[in-house]
């Protein structure tokens, strides 16, 4: 069995051995003491329950977090097939809850009285109230629900994904819910003696895989992430009369930062993502040149850490959640999500970034997801560990990819159109580069073609500009990673009316700001419809710069909406 927890995709506390988690026992379980109890007592309302009852079940929202008063609790996971996994026990003053509680989500575990109890029940709203009044208290709260979210990962609790351990729709689907920080566990199909058990009775063809046992007891067939989503019940669901503050549509660094600065600002806000947390900037392994951070952090823990970050805050954060359009309706915005939903705001964030530039290569998109990569994290890594793998592009992303991978794979070219890296990548990254005995740069090259077997990629061709001419080249390799560069995220804004530049990013008044104080800098054509992050034309295309623009347009949000008429 492939083991489910992966460093460097939570937030730095948890990035941690589970075995250290038994020294932190006291920190995922803390005891209450009756002045805290007292503190929680004007959040939440008294609920009894019958020795037997189930207080909370795997599969359904759960009420919220329970603190336990009197009588004992028996806390255990239950997978598709009904078998049961004791994860612990409470007692007077415990509490019982993890992140799913704070954000109205399924609960991935039972819940069972095994005496007589009395609890107090706080609702994901109050409790996110009570997180933000009692500082001290919310820091407890908070660290233990995050601690015990990275135990039922490290256990491989919630779903089981059965399947070719290679297969491109099994990495996709274990990334996925990787990213958004849920528990799962992957058994190969090939080489697992537990595959047996599990595919016993089941008629399967080779294109159902990878197959899906949920909790719920549903086994989907080779699903996408939409539909995992949906069996999971990750989908959000929204009130139609509701009106918020504002729409955020991409949860990047940009958008991050808006929601987190918007909510702590009384804002009411909702944020879109059609995949997960991070944006492009989850796929570096290590961001070393962000401020605050000496010894580096990846680019998925700093955004589980800004995710959580927003969730305390109180900001409704649908993820995954992919707006289809926006449109202007009197004095709001109107967002279409592809599942037929209509959200409306007062204003909008489009916060949407890039996706990932694919090379124009005759035949390519028959080994996309068959061999080629846009992301470097430890589920890639260890597809390539002892391996000879290639990579293209020159800029800092890459560069972080290179240093992560090379601990893992045999080999590593790096290709490169340029003479050097200079122009385009951090010296200290250009430095490490160079000390890395695996890694060769080639420079002046190009992919021109690729080719394959039935088990993907083969082998890629490629072309090196000389001083007299030019030289093919044959390179063997199972693994291509690509990070060449994005294309601006703008399809969701065709119907809004907004201007895009000639390379569709999305124009702002940052230029006519200087001179007419009327004028917003992060606003577009559109009033109330503001543009940040890598979306933005002329934007720097950095971590520390997108996370700028997410403070900065919260100021700017205000001043819009102190023009006008409150909806």
């Amino acid at each position: 069995m492939i083991p489910p927890f992966i460093p460097g995709t939570l937030p730095a506390e948890l990035e941690v051995p589970f075995s250290s988690l038994e020294y932190r026992q006291h920190q995922m379980f803390p005891r209450l003491s009756p002045s805290q109890i007292d503190s929680v007592r004007r959040f939440a309302r008294p609920l009894q329950f019958r020795r037997g009852e189930r207080i909370f079940e795997t599969g359904k929202v759960a009420p919220g977090l329970f603190v336990l008063l009197r009588g004992r609790v028996r806390i255990e996971s239950r997978d598709s097939f009904g078998r049961s996994t004791l994860v612990t026990e409470h007692d007077d003053g415990h509490f019982m809850a993890e992140m799913a509680q704070l954000s109205g989500k399924p609960a991935l575990i039972d819940g069972i009285a095994l005496t007589d109890i009395d609890t107090l029940v706080i609702e994901p709203e109050r409790l996110r109230a009570l997180i933000v009044a009692d500082a001290q208290l919310g820091e407890h709260i908070m660290r233990a629900l995050i601690l015990r979210r990275l135990g039922l990962i490290e256990q491989g609790l919630g779903p089981i994904i059965v399947g070719n351990a290679n297969d491109a729709r099994l990495v996709s689907l274990q990334g996925f819910l990787r990213r958004n920080a849920y528990p799962a566990t992957v058994v190969d199909a090939r080489t697992d003696p537990e595959a047996l058990t599990l595919l016993e009775g089941i008629a399967a063809s080779a294109d159902d895989f990878p197959l899906v046992f949920c909790p719920n007891g549903s086994v989907l067939r080779a699903p996408d992430e939409a539909r995992l989503a949906s069996c999971l019940g990750l989908v959000p669901a929204f009130e139609q009369s509701h009106v918020y503050d504002v729409a955020i549509v991409g949860a990047g660094p940009a958008g991050l930062a808006a929601s987190v600065y918007a909510a702590t600002e009384g804002l009411s806000v909702a944020v879109f993502d059609q995949r997960a947390p991070g944006g492009q900037a989850g796929a570096s392994a290590r961001i070393e040149n962000y401020l605050g951070f000496p010894t580096g952090i990846s680019g998925q823990a700093l955004a589980a850490r800004a995710f959580q970050q927003a969730l305390k805050f109180g900001a409704h954060l649908a993820i995954p959640g992919q707006v289809q359009c926006v449109e202007r309706d009197a004095q709001r915005f109107v967002l279409t999500l592809t599942d037929g939903q209509r959200v409306s705001a007062r204003t909008v964030v489009a916060a949407s970034g890039a996706s990932y530039r694919k090379p124009r290569v005759p035949g390519f998109e028959q080994f996309d997801g068959c061999g080629v990569y846009y992301w470097a994290s430890a589920i890639e890594a260890r597809l390539v560990k002892g391996q000879d793998i290639v990579l293209i592009g020159g800029g800092n992303s890459a560069g972080q990819a290179v240093v992560y991978l090379a601990n893992f794979a045999r080999s590593i070219r790096m290709l490169i159109r340029a003479a050097d890296l200079d122009a385009s990548m951090s010296r200290y990254l250009i430095e490490r580069i160079g000390s890395l005995p695996n890694v060769t740069l080639c420079t002046r090259c190009s992919l021109t073609g690729l080719a394959g077997d039935a088990a993907g990629l083969a082998r890629l061709q490629v072309r090196r500009q000389l001083a007299n001419g030019c030289e093919d080249e044959t390179i063997e390799t199972r693994h291509l990673f690509l990070f060449i560069g994005a294309d601006p995220e703008t399809q969701w804004l065709a119907m809004s009316g907004v201007e895009l530049d000639p390379h569709g990013f999305v124009k702002t008044h940052a230029a006519e700001a200087a001179s007419d104080p009327s004028r917003l800098p992060l606003e577009t054509s559109v009033p109330g419809l503001f543009a940040i992050g890598d979306v933005r034309a002329e934007s720097a295309k950095r971590v520390a710069s997108a996370v700028g623009d997410g403070a900065a347009v919260v100021s700017q949000i205000h001043a819009h909406l102190s023009r006008r008429e409150p909806v």
